[in-house]
């Protein structure tokens, strides 16, 4: 039986290859994941005529009651709603995560060339 000690290059080069490996495959869910989400949005009603002013009365009584600060939170909560800015920030989030996997991995080449 041989026991040897595992060599370092070689720890560091498998976590290397893990860390791309696990970059590749959250860029990989996070892009297909935001498609989904985009492409299977429900139809949009916005430009329904018969719905013109049913949310004014509601967008006022908001106004009164907290300011513009209510509104603009209450805009922005309405906006986090929309599957097109739902599938932006998963995109980003899944791109964020991969690069940072993908530098982690070319700073632990960058180790191991140096040691």
């Amino acid at each position: 039986m041989t026991d040897k000690a595992p060599d370092p290059f070689s720890t560091f080069q498998r976590r290397a290859r893990l860390l791309r490996i696990t970059g590749i495959v959250v860029l990989l869910l996070g892009l297909g994941g935001a498609g989904v989400v985009y492409w299977t949005r429900p139809p949009d009603v916005s430009e329904d005529l018969s719905l013109v002013g049913f949310d004014r009365a509601r967008t006022r009584q908001m106004e009164i009651l907290y300011g513009k600060q209510g509104r603009l939170i209450e805009d922005l909560a309405n906006d986090l709603k929309e599957p097109g800015t739902q599938a932006i920030l998963i995109a980003t989030a899944s791109v964020l995560l991969a690069s940072g996997c993908f530098y982690l991995a070319k700073m632990l080449d960058v180790d191991n060339e140096t040691n």
